[in-house]
């Protein structure tokens, strides 16, 4: 399949306050702020929560939801209820965007209990994006055998772009999303180092044989993808298997990719936003060797979170990829058609509430996770 342009991008009408999506040099206003008819209803599961980052469904039906101070906290979905903080999280820097973030269930749960949680890891040198796997014990108290597998390298000196999205392909390999620290330098383009890429390791922390660079002696061998900014959604298509990643551009330029084994997603040299300054970033948006985004937002929405929606209570959500957006407080559904992103539709922005991720739970409804000091946890049904 040909990698695909942007065919579809949200533009902001200078003026106005309508906006519109760009299909085949058509612009089609739709009104910001209108409720689409297949608005959902909000049900708070529980509040309390310190800024809450990442969710995983247990088997038994309980969630583990990382608050980013440090702690990781059971929810009892049936009666609503939250634990206290489970023991043996590791020690996280938690100032700025740092702190306890992501998290994945190991694909055999059952049998082996282990989890694995991405954070901000405080070091001698700095901080870094790092990852610990553990056992979940038999009552839920506490993390057993915990150590960490991987390390993003070389350390930073910023409490920004951690990335730490998880997800485990069906080779049973774990993606991890690495940011770009904060430093718009050629680090992203710089293979001798972890800043700014995509990894992919086996559970133990190594790289798996058919990972792109191993032949390469100065490249880091846990790579996948490189050139990008800070990716904090991530999942895999439900049909293809392959990873869709959302990451946040700087003022504008938010981009949806497909990262490709080996591939260049351009930041900085490429980019469809500008410096929060309004300074131009790189050398445009195109050039040979880059691949271009899906889809991109411009303004900024602050992407965070995602998933493609499989289950039977939005039947009409089916195959699409739900994102969840900070700056937007927004929950985006994007429509996704042969691999190309044909449309968008935004809920939730009467909610007035930063979405930091979106899951799809073993009931079939969505639920996100909001980003406050009291945070929550709260599911999406269909009205009526």
């Amino acid at each position: 399949m040909p990698r695909l342009s942007p065919l579809v991008r949200l533009a902001s009408l200078a003026g106005c306050a309508t906006a519109g999506l760009v299909l085949a040099g058509l612009a089609l206003p739709l009104p910001v702020g209108a409720a689409p008819a297949d608005e959902p209803r909000v049900e708070i599961v529980v509040r309390g929560l310190a800024n809450p980052w990442g969710l995983a469904f247990l088997p038994d039906g309980r969630a583990l939801v990382t608050e980013r101070p440090g702690r990781l906290r059971i929810v009892n979905l049936r009666t609503r209820t939250l634990s206290g903080p489970v023991a043996g999280v590791p020690r996280v820097a938690a100032g700025g965007q740092g702190g306890l973030l992501g998290l994945a269930l190991h694909p055999q749960f059952v049998a082996s209990r282990e989890i694995f949680l991405c954070f901000a890891e405080p070091r001698e040198d700095g901080t870094g994006t790092a990852v610990f796997r553990a056992r979940l014990s038999a009552d839920g108290a506490s993390l057993e055998e915990g150590r960490v597998i991987f390390r993003q390298m070389p350390s930073g000196n910023t409490t920004r772009h951690f990335g730490c999205r998880l997800v485990f392909d069906r080779a049973g390999h774990l993606f991890v999303t690495l940011g770009d620290r904060g430093n718009r330098m050629a680090e992203a383009q710089d293979l001798s180092g972890h800043i700014g890429k995509v990894v992919r390791i086996r559970v133990d922390g190594s790289p798996p044989p058919d990972n792109p660079f191993l032949d390469r002696p100065e490249a880091k061998p846990e790579i996948w993808s490189y050139g990008h900014r800070n990716i904090q959604g991530a999942a895999l298509h439900p049909e293809t298997g392959a990873l869709y990643t959302v990451e946040h551009g700087a003022r504008g330029g938010d981009e949806v990719n497909r990262p490709e084994k080996g591939r260049n997603y351009g930041w900085p040299e490429i980019t469809y936003g500008v410096d929060y300054s309004g300074a131009r970033i790189g050398s445009g948006t195109r050039r040979d060797g880059m691949e271009q985004p899906l889809y991109y937002w411009d303004p900024s929405i602050a992407p965070s979170g995602a998933a493609f929606y499989t289950g039977d209570r939005f039947p009409a959500w089916r195959g699409h990829l739900l994102v969840g957006a900070l700056a937007g407080s927004l929950l985006a559904r994007l429509e996704l058609r042969d691999g190309r992103i044909v449309g968008e539709t935004r809920y939730l922005e009467s909610l007035r509430e930063r979405i930091r991720d979106v899951v799809v739970g073993p009931d079939g409804y969505p639920y996100i996770l909001t980003d406050s000091g009291d945070g929550m946890l709260a599911r999406l049904v269909p009205k009526g």
